[in-house]
């Protein structure tokens, strides 16, 4: 049952990773592996957010929080940040 997952990355995601360091891109790789393996390990949002999830980590030593949202064979990453600004900027 291993099954091949797909992950796609919204443009948002991609401009904030792209700009990180190398020691903040293995802490946001090793988030993104836990998601793969148990997508439901981050927390699910209601109201204007329903269906997204958002994982929180620690990158750095700093909380970081990874907006996504699944199915069975895909991960589609929405947005990464910090928790400033994240929800309204997550809203767009």
């Amino acid at each position: 049952m291993n099954k091949e997952v797909q992950v796609h990355q919204s443009t948002l995601f991609r401009r904030a990773y792209k700009r990180l360091h190398p020691n903040q891109k293995a802490d946001v790789d090793d988030a993104i592996t836990e998601i793969i393996k148990d997508p439901t390990v981050g927390e699910l949002k209601k109201g204007d957010l329903a269906g997204i999830y958002v994982y929180k980590f620690k990158c750095t030593g700093q909380l970081t929080l990874l907006a996504y949202k699944y199915d069975e064979v895909s991960r589609q990453l929405l947005l990464l940040g910090s928790h400033e600004n994240f929800y309204r900027t997550l809203k767009r």
